[in-house]
């Protein structure tokens, strides 16, 4: 019987049921690979939950970007509400590497500022899979990159219960080996007090509440939750295990280990440099890692301590690093989601990481070992994965060269068909679009509209502007927070007409948008292949008026076969009402995003500095509210850009000084 217990108030309908089987026996009479091509607005997260369900084991759901992952570990919490679903992305809100410059001798120390809360999800997604059982961790492609041996995290675990022999000196030890911090006053994550015969820790794992452990002698007498600010006792325990503080954590032969392998590497790579008379380098990489490593011998931990993980590890050179995957065991599930995206930047991490450290290592910023503190290699990932799932509205060829068959996910439960696609001449296609939109517009709809540089989506929504249309433009080198407001805007009819490039493919789905239009769609690329035409035209697949036009002077290949596509998946569907007697409905009851953006005057200084300090200070108040609401919806991707925001707004409050 399957440990998970999934939790909906509805039955799988549509291509939902067939789908389900279908892969849940495969994987079960022996299958490694499957693949699920997956329309946009089928109900894909409630597939694969009930895939999850069926097959009982451990389940690792791979994003492509921390807003993905964020909404499907929000999702996975509702289907699973009694089952341990963790949360595993990169604990940085803001992050600039440690980097070198040769060519302007700039040294750039890593910079970094760390959300707390997020590394508290790490700790709970690792420990609850070392624990075993039912656990789905939704994590972003960071999860490939190095942290310590699960072995070690759970070696290093310390275990209590009721009625053990354990003296409180020989518990705080243990503590301060796993990197906890004895406080006298403040008790937060990561961190214990010692007053008299009690003991009360706030482990890595803890939100809110800590754990008091009382003495007898040296028996440990009771064992409880309290609440960390009014000392109350919650709930009493019979055991406990208090993770350690960091993934990087090492016993203290391992350390002492460490510390003779460092110094023995930097004395060979102070020996090349002065050989080679790189006297510089020779300084630096000397002074470095002596500093590092004294830190090291006194505290158990140092600064950069990541860069040393193949001695913590005791791995060999060249050796993979242990990833949270190694911390799933020999079977387990994992579902690659939007694996047309997703699986090229797991291809691509290996590469850049390595880049930028070789050209710390040549310059004696970091010791050639560092090089080992790195992402997985593809063919390592590969090697470490057992049943797997991708999921894609537009697979690519790696996953389906690497399954027997495509599991089609097409058939919607509302019944909503792709858009019909039409094909207008590229001659005149501004005025062509021109006369379009404002036909949408009169029927109440929305429109996108993608260009294929930010100059002409630019000078697009400039002549739509002129002539009485109601328009923006949405590209990269728009402010983050102000690319939210512009799409809340749409939503909710500021304006009508929103002209973009790349950025309106995957993830923006707006329910309002009933026509998008694709200029120059015949001018072969990455931004015209089959999978982002494919992708851009399911932007209208939420509407029920939904349309495309491709504006194009021949048919190329990626046109012919995302129109086919496209086609095929609404004959499908259009058969598939009949049979069911399904009236299409238009995806409704999507929540409008409110954020309010002070934007300042970039333009008259003078004025600029004459803004309402007042004004300023209530629009930070409502960003800061909507900055707790995002995070606490896991939306950290969002919540970052808008405490960016609101840094800039603080700045603005400073030069008024």
């Amino acid at each position: 019987m399957s440990l998970f217990k999934l939790t909906s108030s509805f039955d799988p309908a549509g291509d939902q049921p067939k789908s389900i089987e279908r892969i849940t026996d495969n994987f079960l009479n022996g299958s490694r690979r499957e693949l699920m091509l997956g329309a946009t607005g089928t109900g894909k997260t409630f597939v694969m939950a009930n895939i999850i369900k069926n097959l009982g084991i451990p389940t690792l759901v791979l994003a492509h970007n921390k807003t993905l992952a964020g909404q499907l570990y929000g999702e996975f919490k509702q289907f699973f509400p009694e089952n341990k679903v963790g949360y595993f992305i990169s604990y940085y809100d803001y992050y600039q590497p440690e980097a070198y410059i040769p060519t302007t001798d700039t040294y750039i120390e890593k910079d970094a500022s760390r959300n707390d809360d997020i590394d508290r999800m790490r700790h709970v997604a690792t420990s609850s899979l070392i624990e075993g059982g039912d656990c789905v961790i939704v994590a972003s492609v960071s999860c490939i990159y190095g942290i310590g041996s699960p072995e070690t995290y759970s070696k290093m675990s310390v275990p209590v219960y009721t009625g053990q022999v354990f003296p409180i000196n020989e518990f705080a030890k243990a503590l301060t080996e796993i990197q906890y911090e004895r406080t006298p006053f403040d008790l937060s994550r990561g961190k214990f007090r010692v007053r008299g015969d009690v003991v009360e820790i706030m482990p890595a794992t803890a939100e809110k509440e800590g754990i008091r452990i009382e003495w007898f002698d040296d028996d440990v007498q009771e064992i409880s939750f309290i609440d960390t600010v009014t000392g109350k006792k919650i709930r009493n325990l019979n055991q406990v295990k208090i993770f350690p503080s960091s993934h990087y954590v090492a016993e203290k032969e391992t350390q002492i280990r460490t510390v003779e392998m460092a110094l023995a590497e930097m004395e060979n790579v102070v020996k090349r440099f002065k050989k080679e008379n790189k006297l510089i380098e020779a300084q630096r990489i000397e002074e470095r890692v002596r500093r590092d490593m004294a830190m090291l011998e006194s505290t158990g931990y140092c600064s950069g301590i990541e860069n040393y993980s193949r001695f913590l590890t005791g791995r060999n050179p060249g050796e993979a690093p242990p990833t949270l995957i190694d911390y799933f065991g020999k079977e387990f599930l994992l579902i690659v989601d939007e694996s047309h995206v997703t699986l090229p930047q797991v291809r691509a991490m290996y590469n850049g990481d390595r880049s930028r450290k070789e050209t710390l290592v040549n310059f004696g910023f970091r010791l050639p070992s560092a090089l080992d503190n790195r992402p997985l290699k593809f063919d390592e990932f590969e090697s470490r994965i057992d049943k797997v799932l991708f999921v894609s509205a537009t697979p690519a060829a790696y996953e389906k060269d690497t399954t027997k068959e495509i599991i089609e996910l097409i058939n919607r439960p509302t019944g909503l068909l792709d858009p019909a696609v039409t094909i207008m001449p590229a001659k005149h296609q501004v005025d062509s679009m021109f006369d379009e939109i404002k036909k949408e517009i009169a029927a109440g709809g929305k429109v996108l509209v993608t260009a294929l540089t930010k100059k002409m989506a630019e000078d697009v929504a400039d002549f739509l502007s002129e002539r009485g249309v109601r328009s923006k433009y949405l590209h990269s080198d728009i402010d983050s927070i102000e690319r939210l407001k512009i799409i809340m805007e749409l939503r909710k009819s500021v304006f009508d007409v929103l002209v973009g490039v790349n950025l309106l493919r995957e993830g923006l789905d707006i329910p309002e948008v009933s026509l998008v239009a694709v200029l120059d769609a015949d001018k072969e690329g990455f931004l015209r292949s089959t999978q982002s035409l494919i992708q851009t035209m399911g932007r209208a697949a939420r509407n029920e008026k939904g349309r495309v036009i491709l504006f194009a002077d021949k048919i190329t290949d990626s046109m012919k076969n995302a129109v086919g596509e496209t086609e095929r998946r609404r004959k499908i569907q259009s058969e598939f009402n009949t049979l069911h007697g399904i009236t299409p409905k238009s995806i409704s009851g999507k929540a409008i995003l409110e954020i309010d953006v002070y934007l300042p005057d970039k333009g008259d200084k003078k004025k600029k500095n004459k803004a309402d300090k007042s004004s300023i200070m209530e629009k930070i108040a409502k960003l800061e509210q909507q900055m707790l609401k995002a995070s606490t919806s896991w939306d950290f991707e969002t919540a970052a850009m808008i405490r960016d925001k609101i840094f800039e707004y603080k700045a603005e409050i400073t030069d008024k000084k």
